[in-house]
């Protein structure tokens, strides 16, 4: 059973990742080793979070067989009986054999600090590197890392100077080790607690938020101002690079040596701007190779990193403004049939998307009314509430979890009164939810957070290749630290307790931070401390009132920008939905008149040369040449006739204007 719990996670989180990654990233157009780098780094941070706590279960059983080994003592099946006390030490259904779980938690390790330190990096260079080959990619790459490898470099070497002339310590090999571990948990501790101050505060306020339609539907329009302008932006910007990639592929022509790079530029461009240039582009003339016009390979490759940029970005505000488009659609829905009388949903649009016939069949439309317009919110009100009574605990834990005697991290009062009666169960459950809860908030930031275009995270498999290696980057050095602040909260680890019990695998593999006091008694115990600050600011949106000053609209209801902006979006939502209700009129118009005269128009036609044909065989040759004249003419016309009727707008059709018979108003005409 042990096994099977083990394996059956390590399943399970494989499929939520690649669940994850398919939301976000694009298999079919992104390269396959950027998919797999992103997809293990991804798979390796789920996955610490989700066997810890069988690690912490399986810890408290080998204290309890220790403790019970150390007096006297009978073995009875299943589990150690202490003789004195009669007391049972039952193996936990989870139970993972010593062994496994330290050469586990190396492999997991290890592998994770060199994807994010060494090879993620690279990639992320590779990857958005303009080079025309893979080795000049991979020059470019190996440029653009040397200052940040050195870096590395740097801040190791000012660890193993203080360790090397402090004389207290004499530096092996896992005093070494160590000092590169406290030097990475650092960084990312430093990092953690700055997204942890934000989600304990955003994540219940966005929840309690999602309750109130009118709020939601506010800032919809604000979002959709904002992207228009991205949008218009994004567009001109294509404009502009595609007018230099026209202008280079018609200064260098077939037989030129860099004629193949232009090539592979012109097969990044959209379809409609390939087209455009092969229609226009001459290759009959040689070029001169005493002219100096000609752009360098150099500027190629920078034109080729530029058309790579734009065109995602062009691609990805396309898709944003739809998804958006169709969020406010429902949103006003909603709020239309807040006041139905029949209590059945209606939607303005019917659905792009095919409706799955078994999803419809549950969710009916009298369903759908209830949950969005009367259960949804109260669902979201009292989630908020629980989210916020776990982030009020989260943030007493951190302030006070250094304390031993007293205990008063609220975690480590739990897992303590579960170890006493043995319940592995709830054990395994309150550290799953506890450590589970962290990395909502600290990763659902990760995923929130856009450093202007340089990283963001889009969904609908619109994020480039470079922010999915950013991400990856980000989980690796986040969850570490986060493992370890955890284990601290519930005191489990040694360093935090001050006992002399033994710890839990994933700690071992760390090593004692005693090597570094300042570190270990310190910077882990009161840095966290801080997070109470982050959380108030995050509270009063202090951070967002200093980038609105700075010149960056964000959404603030008490702002004369905000407001603004939600006049313009509504205006263009409002133009977009006129819009979409012309197209569907339309049609529907265009459907109806089909279905009327589609079948009487056949029959006309049909006739008409069934008549050419019979007089044709009685005429003479001059007869025949007339005749076919006025057949081609009466076919003509008559041809003429359907186009004009199947091009018409159908805003200027009128159904009452046209007569009854099609033989009459043919006749009239």
């Amino acid at each position: 059973m042990s096994g099977a719990a083990l394996g059956l996670e390590i399943v399970f989180v494989f499929f939520l990742a690649l669940f994850l990654l398919h939301r976000y990233g694009d298999f079919k157009k992104q390269h396959r080793l950027v998919i797999i780098a992103t997809l293990l780094a991804w798979y390796l941070c789920f996955l610490i979070v989700f066997i810890l706590p069988l690690d912490v279960s399986t810890t408290i059983y080998n204290r309890c067989k220790l403790a019970v080994n150390s007096s006297p003592a009978e073995s009875n099946g299943s589990y150690v009986t202490l003789a004195p006390s009669k007391q049972k030490c039952f193996k936990p259904w989870s139970y993972i054999p010593n062994g496994i779980m330290p050469i586990f938690w190396r492999v997991v390790y290890w592998t994770s600090q060199f994807l994010t330190w060494i090879l993620l990096p690279f990639m992320q260079s590779y990857a958005r590197s303009g080079g025309f080959s893979i080795t000049g990619k991979i020059k470019t790459a190996l440029i653009e890392n040397a200052i940040y490898y050195g870096t590395y470099l740097l801040i190791f070497g000012a660890f193993l100077i203080y360790v090397a002339v402090n004389p207290n310590f004499n530096l092996q090999w896992n005093q070494l080790q160590t000092i590169g571990i406290a030097a990475a948990n650092t960084w990312g501790l430093f990092l953690l607690v700055l997204l942890l101050g934000y989600g304990l505060v955003e994540i219940p306020r966005s929840h309690w938020n999602g309750a109130k339609r009118g709020y939601l539907l506010m800032k919809t329009y604000f979002k959709a101002a904002k992207l228009m302008t991205e949008k218009a932006d994004a567009e001109e910007n294509l404009e502009d690079i595609m007018e230099e990639v026209r202008k280079v592929s018609e200064s260098i022509k077939y037989n030129h040596p860099l004629r193949k790079c232009v090539d592979t530029i012109l097969k990044k461009c959209p379809t409609e701007y390939q087209e455009r240039m092969g229609r226009n582009m001459d290759d009959y003339e040689d070029f001169d190779e005493r002219q100096n016009s000609y752009p360098s390979e150099k500027s190629l490759v920078k034109l080729h990193k530029q058309v790579i940029y734009s065109v995602q970005r062009h691609r990805r505000t396309q898709v944003q403004w739809q998804i958006l488009l169709e969020q406010a659609f429902y949103l006003e829905d909603v709020a239309k049939n807040e006041t139905s009388a029949t209590r059945q949903f209606v939607h303005t649009f019917h659905s792009q998307e095919p409706e799955n016939k078994i999803i419809r069949y549950f969710y009916t439309p009298s369903v759908e009314w209830y949950w969005e317009c009367l259960l949804r919110p109260w669902f979201y009100r009292v989630l908020a509430v629980v989210l916020a009574t776990f982030s009020v605990i989260v943030v007493w834990s951190e302030c006070t979890f250094f304390s031993t005697k007293p205990v008063l991290s609220l975690f480590a009062v739990f897992i303590q009164l579960a170890e006493k009666t043995y319940n592995y169960i709830y054990i395994e459950m309150a550290c799953f939810l506890t450590i589970f809860f962290l990395s909502i908030c600290v990763y659902s930031t990760v995923f929130r957070i856009r450093v202007f275009n340089y990283y963001y995270l889009a969904s609908h498999h619109q994020t480039d290749a470079y922010s999915l290696l950013f991400s990856g980057m980000l989980f690796c050095r986040l969850t570490p630290p986060l493992c370890l602040n955890f284990l601290g909260l519930t005191h489990m680890d040694a360093t935090i307790s001050h006992k002399n019990t033994q710890p839990t695998a994933y700690t071992s593999i760390m090593g004692s931070m005693r090597v570094l006091s300042f570190i270990a008694d310190g910077f882990y115990i009161y840095y966290p401390m801080l997070v109470v600050i982050l959380c108030i600011a995050t509270y009063f949106s202090l951070g967002t009132r200093c980038l609105n000053l700075l010149g960056f609209q964000q959404f603030m209801g008490d702002s004369e920008m905000t407001s603004d902006l939600i006049d313009e979006g509504k205006e263009l939502i409002r133009r977009e939905k006129r819009k979409r209700q012309r197209q569907e009129e339309g049609e529907n118009r265009r459907r109806e008149w089909k279905e009327r005269y589609g079948n009487r128009d056949d029959s006309t036609r049909n006739r008409v040369v069934h008549t050419d044909q019979k007089e044709s065989s009685f005429s003479e040759t001059n007869t025949n040449r007339s005749l076919s004249k006025y057949t081609r003419s009466n076919g003509r016309t008559e041809r003429d006739r359907i186009e004009l009727l199947q091009d018409a707008e159908p805003l200027d059709f009128n159904a009452d204007s046209i007569n009854d018979d099609p033989l009459e108003a043919d006749s009239g005409r």
